[in-house]
């Protein structure tokens, strides 16, 4: 499902925490585009694979405006799998508001604003993803970006750590390692990082601590 490059196809938008990575914590609109080229095993917004309705830009961006200040977050699905959503990265970082963008790292990310945080995953063997990162990815993110891996197990804290051993991560740029909700135990995980002295950061998913029961819109 695609849309014209002046239009999106759009999923959701509304106004939460922001739950994942660094800037976890933070109240935050959520622009969630339709569509996604990835499966990834433990997806929890496969709502976001098909359901969506076409907007304008300018639609999305009155939309945003009634949330208030602070930041927005572009998200999916994959926000880079639509054609006009570096459009739409454009136009948000020309009101003045901080942007992030989240996407699964397996496409392009030079064509975005460089006012945006590039939030890009490398995904794992227990993903059923892994080997989609896209590596000429890694050089183009700078400081203050997020490069992250989603963790289910042991098999795939032991692929991202060997990942960062075996790649440069550009200076400034936070990496954030985050257990499968319900599948991997954060306790397990912090044990691991601080056993091998790892320079990360874990991640937990505070909207699901938060709204543990609620599945979509949080």
């Amino acid at each position: 499902m695609m849309a014209m490059s002046e239009t999106l196809i759009v999923n959701e938008i509304y106004r939460t925490i922001q739950g994942e990575g660094a800037r976890a914590g933070r109240p935050c609109t959520i622009v969630r585009l339709t569509g996604c080229n990835l499966r990834c095993s433990w997806c929890d917004t496969t709502y976001a694979y098909e359901q969506g309705a076409e907007m304008p830009i300018e639609d999305v961006l009155a939309e945003v405006a009634p949330h208030g200040a602070g930041l927005v977050l572009v998200t999916g699905g994959e926000p880079l799998a639509q054609a006009g959503s570096c459009e739409l990265v454009r136009r948000l970082c020309d009101t003045g508001r901080p942007v992030q963008v989240e996407t699964n790292g397996s496409m392009d990310v030079s064509a975005l604003d460089d006012r945006a945080v590039r939030c890009v995953d490398v995904k794992c063997p227990g993903s059923g993803e892994g080997g989609s990162f896209l590596k000429a990815n890694l050089p183009r993110l700078r400081p203050g970006d997020e490069l992250k891996f989603t963790l289910a197990g042991r098999g795939d804290y032991d692929f991202a750590r060997e990942f960062l051993g075996h790649y440069d991560v550009p200076a400034g740029v936070e990496v954030v390692f985050t257990p499968v909700a319900g599948r991997m135990a954060p306790r397990e995980l912090a044990e691991w990082i601080l056993a091998d002295g790892l320079d990360v950061r874990l991640g937990l998913q505070l909207h699901k601590i938060i709204w543990p029961d609620a599945q979509r819109g949080v």
